[in-house]
């Protein structure tokens, strides 16, 4: 019976080679345990037609991810010379240059094979996790191949992880946002996640409202 990973366990960890600023150096998941929050991303390989505008993107908002404590390592089944290659090639080009986070290496198919969203065709399915500090995974979502992700939606959801770790006993309604978001509109009532308390809400937010 497959054991696939789940939200509130531990994150497989693994030890492989990763390129950043055109360097290759070993990169070991756990090494950022205690410190970092981990955003896992994995991509189908490097040169496929959505990849880029992801993960440019991403590279694009790394001063959000940052202030969040927020490391993220972005994973393929290419090998380090293909990340080396895409690094070197400008955007224009379809590649990656100047890129602010690693391209990690799973030439060997062990760390998507982990994670379980290795394909029948041998490429990674675009899936996401978000690992905490004690290297517990905390979300986690995949995507069709060829349908993108939104890094706002990361943010977010990331933010909202962060909330209720800082806040015991919160929770976050439906379309919760931080101050970081354009647009802020605050909150008046907070939502409790004790079933009692989470009446109170409900009462104030509808008291107004056709029921």
């Amino acid at each position: 019976m497959k054991t696939f990973p789940q939200v509130g366990k531990r994150a497989p960890n693994f030890v492989t080679v990763g390129v950043f600023k055109k360097r290759l150096g070993r990169i070991r998941l756990s090494d950022y345990r205690g410190k970092k929050y981990v955003m896992l991303l994995f991509y189908p390989a490097n040169f496929t037609p959505v990849s880029p505008t992801e993960l440019i993107a991403l590279s694009d908002h790394i001063s959000e991810f940052r202030k969040l404590s927020t490391q993220i390592l972005a994973i393929s089944i290419d090998s380090p010379f293909s990340h080396l290659q895409s690094l070197l090639l400008s955007r224009k080009e379809g590649g990656l240059a100047h890129l602010n986070y690693p391209l990690i290496s799973d030439l060997s198919q062990t760390i998507t094979k982990d994670y379980k969203l290795l394909t029948e065709e041998g490429l990674a399915l675009p899936g996401v996790f978000i690992i905490d500090k004690e290297g517990i995974i905390q979300y986690y979502t995949v995507n069709n191949l060829l349908c993108s992700r939104s890094i706002n939606e990361l943010i977010r959801i990331l933010e909202s992880i962060q909330y209720v770790k800082k806040n015991p006993g919160q929770a976050c309604p439906v379309n919760w946002q931080s101050s970081s978001f354009k647009n802020f509109q605050p909150h008046e009532q907070i939502l409790y996640s004790h079933p009692l308390k989470s009446k109170l809400y409900f009462r104030d937010l509808y008291s107004s409202k056709k029921n």
